[in-house]
């Protein structure tokens, strides 16, 4: 297993505000072992910033197509990150 770490910021769009996706994400990075920060933002799309092990980011990534129940994800845009400070948890920006 690789220790390799990873730094990703996600877009995710489709019906993802008012279905609780930003607490959803933030439990579900938590349980990953990841940190960054999740926020709404104002065309109705989710941004999330996760850094950690690089098979967690990939996970996470896989999840966030999902959501928590009454989400319906339509696209999940993903970059990767050369540089950034990460914080030291995971939080929900609002």
């Amino acid at each position: 297993m690789s220790d390799r770490q990873k730094a990703v910021q996600a877009r995710v769009y489709g019906r993802v505000q008012g279905v609780s996706y930003r607490v959803w994400a933030r439990s579900e990075a938590i349980g990953l072992g990841l940190v960054g920060w999740v926020r709404n933002e104002s065309d109705g799309s989710v941004t999330a910033r996760l850094a950690g092990a690089e098979a967690a980011v990939s996970s996470m990534i896989d999840r966030l197509w999902i959501g928590p129940a009454g989400a319906s994800v339509s696209r999940v845009d993903v970059e990767e990150l050369s540089s950034w400070n990460a914080p030291t948890n995971f939080t929900i920006v609002v």
